[in-house]
């Protein structure tokens, strides 16, 4: 089966689907990035700030590093120029690699100039340590700002996204300046999975209530990111191409935005040490 991509501004080919890795330890990690990339996938998405990267690392030592496209992201906390190199180069040797085909700023910090972070991130792109920059949790604003300052392109802001939090105006803003569109929690962290009209469509559809959520975000011109360390489950979440939702059907998950996020909330919680912002 053959992942269709998105072409970033730099020419490469991001996968439509790739394999999330939040809050997968070190073991499960491991066999699900195998698992995934013995299958259909070429794409893994973590973060210095999921704490798994070493052992991602491990699990890439069996495959081809120029067949793969790897994501990682810097912490808040670490958005300052000095700290963004170093953060890169601690997760390029936990992850046993050369260079990142995307690098992200994982959470926006006002405490942090953004161009302090975004000439950074030029200079890792000038050493030929990332391929792609991008923001993640990035509202429209705040993209808009990343946009006009940076001297790199801008490939992908990384969003909660999801049938219950569909965020019609920031998607739209993405695909109107290039830049892709990646969904955290595509599944809304399993809460959208027992919803009566997505059980309803799978069984219409003969397939899983993830596989149509998934469906659904993907004709939206949006990449997800489904988590799991189920083997069946890392299977069918690729499993997306060769069958397309009727209209008809895909307008009746567009029903069900209740502008409701599982974690992309608009308040932050600054004392947490992510943030590095004294108290």
């Amino acid at each position: 089966m053959s992942v269709p991509t998105v072409t970033l501004p730099s020419g490469d080919e991001l996968p439509t689907v790739g394999l999330g890795t939040w809050d997968l330890d070190d073991d499960t990690v491991r066999d699900s990035v195998r698992i995934a990339l013995d299958g259909d996938y070429a794409h893994v998405d973590t973060a210095e700030g999921y704490h798994n990267e070493g052992a991602i690392g491990d699990a890439l030592t069996d495959y081809d590093r120029d067949d793969l496209f790897l994501t990682s992201k810097v912490l808040p906390k670490n958005l300052n120029y000095g700290s963004v190199v170093r953060a890169c180069e601690r997760s390029l040797d936990r992850l046993g690699t050369d260079y990142l085909d995307l690098y992200l700023i994982h959470w926006p910090n006002p405490a942090i100039s953004l161009r302090e972070t975004l000439d950074a991130m030029e200079t890792l792109y000038d050493r030929g340590k990332i391929r792609n920059v991008g923001v993640s949790n990035f509202d429209g604003y705040q993209l808009s700002n990343a946009l006009h300052i940076s001297d790199v392109p801008i490939a992908v802001n990384q969003i909660e996204f999801n049938p219950q939090f569909q965020r019609t105006d920031l998607v739209e803003y993405c695909h109107s300046e290039g830049v892709a569109v990646e969904a955290a929690a595509p599944l809304a962290r399993t809460a959208v999975l027992g919803n009566d009209t997505v059980r309803e469509l799978a069984d219409e559809y003969d397939k899983t209530p993830a596989q149509i959520v998934l469906r659904w975000a993907v004709e939206k011109d949006v990449v997800v990111l489904p988590k799991s360390s189920s083997a069946t489950h890392v299977a069918e979440n690729i499993d997306l191409f060769g069958w397309e939702l009727a209209p008809e059907d895909h307008r009746r998950l567009d029903e069900l935005d209740r502008n409701e996020p599982v974690y992309d909330t608009l308040t932050r919680d600054w004392s947490r040490d992510v943030y590095g912002v004294p108290e």
